[in-house]
């Protein structure tokens, strides 16, 4: 099943040398997130063919215009497109009313019904759960409040071995009991099949973090360790370090620092600064710390498999 992460955009501030707002969808089995919603989001989604039908969820970090300036653009076009289904906003103290605010003076009652759930807990919480994930938030160090998101898979069921349990005729109860991880047992209590021999290991339960605008913070290691794949924006080079302290952003050194510390399978970095025509400098840098460091490019698609 797909776990799958589309970059729409990674400019920061302003859109420049054919980069657009931060943006990011993410393709979790069967469902479908947006993480930020820049300048463009839409139009990016149309250009690399991600439709949004199914996307029923949208998290948004901060409300610095460069991470939601595109949201009203998109929640219009899903009300002309006829959408029906409820659509559920993650954000801060103040997205609620920006929407709201938009749409009483345009005279528009959407078709669909937006449900917000506004963070303002400054500890990590739990914000959606259902029986194949979580996605807590990771709160973050920048000018305003701010938050990051951690989505991880739930426990897989362990893997059937078909043909043992075809020949041995076992009971629909019986299987239920062995994908989630136990012996049967007989009326005295007696194990009359291991689940060892009919069943295989469970694919593997996958993560990913999203760190959007944060000064270097090391609180955030414990939150993300060991992650399979982490975001970490990385707005400027490392002579850059007192820009990025006064801005309360990230240096592409720091960015690797927390990577590496974390444990993390692979990074992007991402949140270039207009200074940046060319990004190959940032990749650089983020390597000499953390090898498996990778851009967050237009239209690129990270899939962390099982």
């Amino acid at each position: 099943m797909s776990f799958e992460v589309y970059i729409l955009g990674s400019n920061s501030a302003a859109p420049a040398h054919g980069r657009h707002h931060t943006s990011q969808m993410l393709y979790i089995q069967d469902q479908q997130f947006m993480v930020d919603c820049g300048e463009g989001a839409q139009m990016q989604m149309k250009k690399y063919g991600l439709r949004k039908n199914r996307l029923n969820h949208i998290f948004i970090s901060h409300l610095h215009g460069d991470h939601y300036l595109g949201l009203m653009g998109l929640l219009s076009t899903m009300h002309l497109n006829g959408r029906k289904q409820d659509l559920f906003l993650y954000g801060p103290v103040g997205l609620a009313e920006i929407i709201t605010i938009q749409l009483k003076h345009a005279n528009t009652k959407m078709n669909y019904p937006i449900h917000f759930k506004e963070l303002r807990s400054p500890k990590p919480e739990l914000i959606l759960e259902n029986e194949k994930l979580t996605v807590h938030t990771i709160p973050l160090q920048h000018r305003i409040p701010c938050n990051g998101f951690l989505f991880r898979e739930k426990q897989k069921p362990r893997k059937l071995i078909k043909e043992k349990i075809v020949s041995n005729n076992l009971s629909i109860r019986h299987i239920n009991s062995l994908k989630n991880g136990k012996d049967i047992v007989d009326e005295n209590g007696d194990i009359i099949f291991r689940n060892k021999d009919f069943t295989r290991t469970a694919k593997k339960s996958r993560s990913y973090a999203y760190c959007s605008d944060t000064k270097y913070d090391e609180s955030l290691i414990p939150l993300i360790s060991e992650v399979d794949l982490l975001y970490h924006e990385g707005t400027f080079l490392h002579d850059m370090l007192d820009r990025a302290e006064e801005t309360f952003h990230t240096t592409v050194h720091q960015a690797a620092t927390i990577a590496e510390k974390a444990n993390v399978g692979q990074l992007i970095i991402g949140h270039f600064s207009n200074r940046y025509r060319e990004l190959q400098p940032l990749l650089e840098e983020a390597k000499s710390v953390f090898e498996n460091a990778h851009l967050a490019e237009e239209g690129r698609q990270f899939t962390i498999d099982e």
